[in-house]
Order: structure tokens, then C-alpha cells, then sequence
């Protein structure tokens, strides 16, 4: 793993992602960006071009100071930590930081949201999720020990997310985990036999792998809703860490059609890391 983004906003959520991605940074070596996104006020017109940039540069002075004293942990001593900080909040920003830098991981601490609030706004965590191109690992509690030993990917088997499939084998190999591949049997016009989750299973399996040489159980489950067939599923067998492919999509695309990865990253107790189509 090359280097890990952790987006700090100094909350105890964001501290419990940098304590997650200083346990991996020790596994692998990789040094940690700590992103913090600079939320300035909006541009007051009746100030002057000279009063503004004073008034930016004394809220990144002190954006300086407090994010230097946060970083100041006794966990992240043997840990190589790069501090960035950006003047706008702007989610898809942390995507164009990850790129940059050459990250393979982002780490985000989240407390979910839920009701009309989700419906209206979503979570900060859910925006990084929608906009990254690189996998997102979501926490919800501080992770004493990331050591993952039974991994849920959860699939529709289809051809689209084979890369996403391949990718979660390579970036989550170095935990030498058991991995349930999940597919969750709706009653509705897409029901199929077990028959037909067997052959697309097979399917899915010869076209990402071939001969498959690492432990990969497929299991099949029904239930009323994709995302409660998962989470009972990971419950049931004792999972530490769900899987999931994401699409992204935004606007109206996603309003009409939702994200599965999104829905879990807000209401699962358990680690979400996401994979983009």
C-alpha cells in the first residue's frame, strides 16, 4: 500500500480513522495524508480583495496551529504523517487529493446519518464515498486491533463488477482473511433459482479469477431489501469487514436509484471499505 488519506475535521470520528489508518501504516509502511478541508465563510462582497485574504489566512493560521496539536499523538509516532490542508470544502476534493498524491486507500470516521436528515443532506462520509475513484474504508468505532479475518463482499455477479472484485482481493490480501462472496435473492421480477445463482456464480468466479487458489465461500441469501440481507448475513457469520462495488452516481441518477455502499456506510455498525465501478 502506498499511502493512505485520512480527511481530519478534529472530531472523534476522524480520530478513530487516523488511529485505523496508523495500524495499517505499520503493516505496510505506508505514510498517512491527514486532509483537512478548510470550511471558510462565504465571500462577504462588501469586503475588500485585501480584508478577505487577511481574514483567510487568519483562519488557516489557526486551522495550522489546532491541526499540528491534533496530530500530536503518541500513536502516530512511528508513523510517517503528511498534513494538507485545503481552503474549500468540497467533497470530491478529497478523490482529486487522493489522485494526486498517489494514494491507494482513503480511511473516513463516520456517525452515520439517518430519517429526513439522509434523505435531504447524506453524510460527509457518503459524498467521499459517491466521489472516489480509489477505495474508501468507512469506520464507525475506534478498531483496537485491524486485523480482519472474515471479509463479506457482497455482488450482483455481474460482468461490470469483476473489477472491483479483483481490486478488493488485491487491496484487502495482506489480511490473509476469510472471504464470503454474498449475493442477496430479492421476491421480485429479478427472483432467481438456485440454479440459477449457482451458474452465476460460476460465472462470475471463472471471469475474475480462473483458477481460483485462495478460501472463497459463495453464499445465497433472501431477503426483502439488498442492504438488510447483507447486514444480517455479516451478523450472522460474525464478519469484521463488509465489501462492497459502488457506482457513484450523483444527481438525479442517484436520487431515483440510491447506492447500496451509501446506505451501509450510514447505518452498519461494521467497517465498510467500497470499490469503484
Amino acid at each position: 500500500m502506498k499511502k493512505i488519506v485520512v480527511p481530519v475535521d478534529f472530531s472523534n470520528h476522524s480520530e478513530n480513522a487516523l488511529k485505523t489508518a496508523a495500524q495499517l501504516a505499520k503493516k505496510t509502511n505506508a505514510p498517512i495524508i491527514a486532509l483537512h478541508m478548510l470550511d471558510l465563510q462565504e465571500v462577504n462582497l462588501a469586503e475588500s480583495p485585501s480584508y478577505q485574504q487577511e481574514k483567510a489566512v487568519f483562519f488557516l493560521k489557526i486551522a495550522e496551529k489546532r491541526f499540528k496539536t491534533f496530530l500530536e499523538k503518541e500513536y502516530l509516532k512511528e508513523v510517517k504523517v503528511v498534513p494538507i490542508i485545503k481552503h474549500y470544502k468540497v467533497f470530491s476534493e478529497v478523490n482529486v487529493v487522493a489522485k494526486e498524491v498517489g494514494a491507494e486507500l482513503i480511511i473516513m470516521g463516520s456517525h452515520g446519518v439517518s430519517g429526513l436528515k439522509e434523505f435531504f443532506m447524506g453524510s460527509n462520509t457518503e459524498k467521499v464515498v459517491r466521489y472516489s475513484e480509489i477505495p474508501v474504508l468507512v469506520i464507525k468505532n475506534e478498531l483496537h486491533d485491524v486485523n480482519f479475518k472474515d471479509i463479506v463482499f457482497a455482488t450482483d455477479f455481474s460482468e461490470e463488477s469483476i473489477p472491483a472484485f479483483k481490486e478488493m482481493l488485491k487491496t484487502l490480501d495482506l489480511f490473509k482473511a476469510k472471504k464470503h462472496i454474498l449475493y442477496v435473492n430479492l421476491p421480485n421480477e429479478n427472483f432467481k433459482t438456485t440454479a440459477e445463482m449457482d451458474a452465476l456464480a460460476h460465472q462470475f468466479l471463472m471471469k475474475a479469477e480462473g483458477n481460483i487458489d485462495r478460501l472463497i465461500n459463495v453464499h445465497f441469501v433472501c431477503e426483502r431489501s439488498i442492504e438488510q440481507g447483507i447486514l444480517n448475513f455479516s451478523n450472522a457469520i460474525g464478519a469484521d469487514l463488509i465489501s462492497t462495488a459502488t457506482h457513484g452516481r450523483k444527481g438525479l441518477s442517484h436520487i431515483f436509484s440510491g447506492s447500496i455502499s451509501e446506505d451501509l456506510s450510514n447505518h452498519s455498525a461494521l467497517p465498510i471499505i467500497t470499490f469503484k465501478i
